[in-house]
Order: structure tokens, then C-alpha cells, then sequence
């Protein structure tokens, strides 16, 4: 139990030490950068971002189709709110999960399923965002080495997956758990080995991580700031495949220091970069935490055992909601 305790706290405090350390380090200039801030463009910047949730939901809607879910555009969108609400509170991204309980709950699809449409959509935003990022690499120089591994390495891993699920739809086996398995893999490769699916949802997922880029771009013209669009671009996606290693719950404090750090690289201010990719995060996550709150309220309230039921889990290891 207390090594489950110490997991949340831990990755807690590591966000917050994070967060404390970078706005300390400037915090002489950062009321200077406050004092020249232009506010229409954060109403600009939310609604973009407010944007880029809606098209989430309707590429959501086009991997739960390809599993053999129909369902409607705020479904979807709600779905993934709730679940991405949940990561900003349960380490681990153990939030995810929460999505698989409300799609079988609203629709009675099948576990492996509502793991199938995961997988497919973490697939895709990584080698999407990878690939904006080596795009960006063509116009940025003298980064550090460890950006190319960070971008290339999401990239080999990907067309390492898809091979291995062409080859995959070879296997058998008698065993029931290595059955389930495979059942999973189908439903992964029904959707992301189909010519329709495979560029829809590719679009769908560039055009995402171009309106979290344009997101990016309004809080730096926020504070006044000319910076060339593929170093924006980088940023977001040094910041979003850091992020992706489970460290802290939401990933605050690791995305906004690898942002923060690329726009330094990049030769922007340290207590600018500091704040933009501070407020970047906070207004993304602020978005997140409205539309996951009206969410709730969408699905009823049991969604809230649910979240509660995968806190008490990673905390005590606990059972599911309700016991």
C-alpha cells in the first residue's frame, strides 16, 4: 500500500518541483514578460484549442467505428475528455482506462475493444507528432543529439508495430489469455492496416497536432513573441513524446520544461520560453479539465466511481468501483 501511496506522491511532488524550480529561476523577469502580455490572443489560442478536442472526438469516433463501436461525435469527444481528466489526477495514464469502462458501460462493447480503440489512437499521435517533428528538424539546427533520438526513435518503433501486425495476422494459438491477445491485435489491424482508416486517421492526426502547434503560436504572440514556426513545432513535439513517458500525472512539469528548454535552445529568452510553455500547458489542461467536467455530467455520475475506482486501485490496489 505504501509503495502505491508513494508512486502518487512521488510523481506529484516531482511535477511540482519541476514547475517550482523553472519559475524560480527566472522569476525576476517574468514580471516584466506579465507586464506586455496581449490577452486577445489567449481567446484566440482557447478556441483553438477547444478546436482540436472536437476533431480528437471525430477521429475517435472514425477508430471506434473500425472496432466495431457506433457511436455520436460528443460520445466520443466526452469519452476522451473524461479519460484525459482522469490522467491529470491517476499517474501512469491509468486515466486511460476509465474510457474503456464508459464504452462498455454506454455500449456494451467488449474490453478488448475499448483497449483495441486506445492503442490505435497512442499509435497514431506519436508517429504523427514524430513525424511533424522530423519535418521540423530540416529547418532547425544545432539541436542537441538526443532531439533525433527522441523523434526518430517513436518513428523506427512505428513501422516496427505495423509490421509486426501485417505478420501478426498469421498467428494461433490454444491459449485462451494469448487468444485474447490476438483478438485485440485483429481489431488494431482491421483499422489500422485499412487504406480508408489508415488516412483518415492519419490526417485527422496531423491536423490535431497542427492546431496544439497554432495553440502554441497564440500564447507566444501573447507575449509579444516572433518565433520562427518550426521551432514552435519542435517544441510541441519534443514536449508531447517527453510527455508520453508516464513520469508525473498529465505530464506537468516534464512538458513544460522540454519546451521550455527548445525554445532556449533555440535562442528565445529563458524567462519567455518559461512562461509560454507554462501557460501552453495550463490552458491546454484547463480546457481539458472543463470539457472532462461536462463530460461527467453527460455521462452521470457514475463516471466519478470510475475515476475513484482506478485512484484507489494505483494508490491501495484496490478493486473496481463499487466494491
Amino acid at each position: 500500500m505504501y509503495r502505491k501511496i508513494s508512486a502518487i506522491v512521488i510523481s506529484t511532488f516531482i511535477a511540482l518541483g519541476i514547475l517550482a524550480f523553472m519559475l524560480l529561476r527566472v522569476r525576476d523577469d517574468l514580471v516584466i514578460a506579465l507586464e506586455h502580455v496581449v490577452w486577445g490572443y489567449l481567446l484566440l489560442a482557447t478556441v483553438v484549442c477547444i478546436a482540436a478536442w472536437l476533431l480528437r472526438g471525430l477521429r475517435y469516433k472514425v477508430i471506434l467505428s473500425g472496432v466495431g463501436v457506433s457511436c455520436g461525435l460528443l460520445f466520443s469527444t466526452g469519452c476522451i475528455f473524461v479519460s484525459q481528466t482522469a490522467n491529470l489526477i491517476v499517474p501512469a495514464r491509468l486515466g486511460d482506462l476509465v474510457r474503456v469502462f464508459i464504452l462498455k458501460h454506454e455500449y456494451g462493447s467488449s474490453i478488448s475493444q475499448g483497449i483495441s480503440s486506445l492503442v490505435v489512437e497512442r499509435v497514431f499521435d506519436i508517429v504523427m507528432v514524430a513525424l511533424l517533428g522530423a519535418v521540423s528538424l530540416l529547418f532547425v539546427f544545432n539541436v542537441p543529439d538526443w532531439f533525433y533520438i527522441v523523434i526518430l526513435l517513436p518513428l523506427a518503433l512505428g513501422a516496427a508495430f505495423f509490421v509486426f501486425l501485417i505478420f501478426s495476422g498469421r498467428l494461433v494459438s490454444g491459449n485462451r489469455y494469448v487468444r485474447i491477445l490476438l483478438s485485440i491485435l485483429d481489431q488494431i489491424r482491421a483499422v489500422s492496416l485499412s487504406l480508408p482508416s489508415v488516412t483518415s486517421i492519419s490526417l485527422q492526426s496531423i491536423v490535431i497536432w497542427i492546431l496544439d502547434i497554432v495553440v502554441c503560436l497564440f500564447v507566444a504572440m501573447m507575449f509579444q513573441q516572433t518565433i520562427p514556426i518550426a521551432v514552435i513545432v519542435l517544441a510541441i513535439v519534443i514536449g508531447n513524446l517527453v510527455k508520453a513517458i508516464p513520469l508525473t500525472p498529465g505530464g506537468v512539469g516534464t512538458y513544460e520544461l522540454a519546451v521550455a528548454l527548445t525554445f532556449t535552445v533555440a535562442g528565445v529568452d529563458p524567462a519567455v520560453a518559461t512562461l509560454i510553455a507554462v501557460i501552453d500547458h495550463l490552458l491546454k489542461n484547463l480546457v481539458t479539465l472543463g470539457g472532462g467536467i461536462v463530460s461527467i455530467y453527460f455521462f452521470g455520475d457514475w463516471v466519478i466511481d470510475t475515476i475513484r475506482s482506478a485512484f484507489r486501485k494505483e494508490m491501495y490496489g484496490g478493486g473496481g468501483a463499487g466494491d
